[in-house]
């Protein structure tokens, strides 16, 4: 244990040994094809010596930036898939981006075909590098092994989510928070780190001072206390530091900024994805000869109702004997055509109508049946705090969570995103919509 310990202070230096690495390689793959091909044989004015470096650091700079919005820098935190995605995803956006800057400079548009061999070798050093660096990652930091100290709740969807991660973590004992502390210091004394789950604040305090005071690692459970005080403004007006919390929502100026940014964003998607509507209305219709769109009460700021258009996905009156239920995994409601649009999020692009219609945000809290949320609110009375923001087709909760995550936790993403809301947050979040939309993980359902 103290041996991984000496090796903790190394571990950003070596992560930034992978990062550098591969994005040196993944530009030395490009300024190939720059040099070699697009600037020689391409271009009808070839850029020299100090031009040609400025286009490989223009490329380098785009790939950075796609890099880190994605998360393919964060080795050790992805899964191994998931970096491996995220890089390719970055790599793809990266060089559509470029084929498009060499369409402008060129002045026409042309084959594609070395674009898409050079990003057929991004993919292959990407897979070989991060293997490979993965498999030394993992040799000098073995997973961490975990002590799980239980709440009142159950904390069983924590501990496979953990367990999800045995990459990472290794849960090797349970303990209840009601057991006498001194046993639990004991315990504590035995493993690289902690993880608090839900319990009362007293409990919990207590836990995470002991674990401070003596220097070991611990993850805690946020309370939605918690989260609502992190966003705080901290006041110093006296000799007591305050924390404010003005708990309004979002401001005026805020809100015409994001109605402006609603406006605009859904235009360049109706026109965008136009093709797809297309698709999508055929395919339906020739599924079952059914309505192409689905229209439902759906909930929105304020408690204010309103009816949501999504594609069709499930067989006509498919909740006539079920009655308003969440679909589940492999749901036989779902036909043909509605599986491939739920495994893409496509079934929700009708939804730009609701956002030029001022019923919904591009980015907000996903809009939940007001019959769901009334059987929510009687478990979860804080449930209804999501309301504070309209509904949205992407979110936080949509980005950072799973179809499947909890309604506990799809509330705590959504009041993050409430309290630290800024138009950047928006951007960031609507960037990184695409990542998700072919994550299965993402789109998955209810497991029953």
């Amino acid at each position: 244990m103290n041996e991984q310990k000496s090796r903790e202070k190394y571990k950003r230096l070596i992560k930034l040994l992978f990062s550098s690495v591969l994005m040196a390689g993944l530009g030395a793959i490009y300024a190939v094809f720059w040099v070699g091909y697009y600037n020689r044989y391409i271009l009808q004015t070839p850029f020299f010596r100090r031009g040609n470096w400025v286009i490989v650091l223009m490329y380098i700079v785009l790939l950075a930036f796609f890099m880190y919005t994605y998360g393919g820098f964060k080795i050790g935190y992805l899964k191994n898939t998931n970096l491996i995605y995220s890089q390719g995803i970055s790599v793809f956006f990266s060089n559509f981006f470029v084929y498009f800057q060499i369409a402008v400079l060129d002045k026409r548009f042309v084959s594609p075909i070395y674009i898409i061999l050079m990003t057929f070798i991004d993919i292959v050093l990407i897979f070989t590098w991060t293997i490979l660096f993965h498999f030394v990652y993992r040799h000098i930091f073995p997973p961490r092994k975990m002590l799980l100290i239980t709440g009142d709740y159950h904390d069983y969807h924590l501990k496979n989510n953990i367990k999800s991660r045995e990459d990472k973590y290794e849960i090797c004992e349970l303990v209840s928070y009601k057991e006498d502390f001194e046993a639990i210091e004991n315990l504590i004394s035995r493993y690289d780190g902690v993880i608090v789950g839900d319990m009362p604040s007293h409990e919990r305090n207590q836990i995470i001072k002991y674990c401070f005071q003596n220097g070991k690692r611990s993850y805690s459970v946020p309370k939605i206390s918690d989260i609502l005080l992190r966003s705080s403004d901290e006041l110093n007006l006296f000799d007591s530091p305050l924390l404010l919390s003005r708990n309004l929502g979002l401001s005026i100026e805020q809100q015409c900024i994001k109605r402006c940014e609603d406006i605009i964003i859904s235009i360049i998607m109706l026109i965008l994805f136009s093709p797809v509507f297309l698709l999508a209305c055929i395919g339906i219709k020739l599924t079952d000869r059914g309505p192409i769109f689905y229209k439902q009460e759906r909930l929105t700021r304020d408690g204010k109702l309103f009816m949501i258009y999504k594609f069709r996905t499930m067989v006509v009156d498919a909740e006539v004997k079920s009655g308003p239920i969440l679909a589940s995994e492999k749901d036989p409601r779902i036909h043909t055509m509605g599986k491939l649009l739920r495994s893409t999020r496509m079934d929700e692009l009708p939804q730009i109508i609701n956002i030029l219609k001022g019923d919904m945000s591009v980015v907000g809290p996903r809009p939940e049946r007001p019959e769901i949320v009334g059987e929510i609110v009687k478990e979860i009375p804080e449930f209804d705090y999501r309301l504070k923001v309209k509904a949205g087709l992407t979110g936080y909760a949509q980005i950072y969570g799973k179809y499947s995550t909890t309604a506990y936790d799809k509330l705590k993403l959504d009041l993050t995103y409430i309290r630290y809301y800024s138009i950047f947050l928006d951007l960031k979040l609507i960037i990184m919509t695409p990542k998700i939309m072919f994550m299965k993980e993402s789109t998955e359902g209810i497991v029953k």
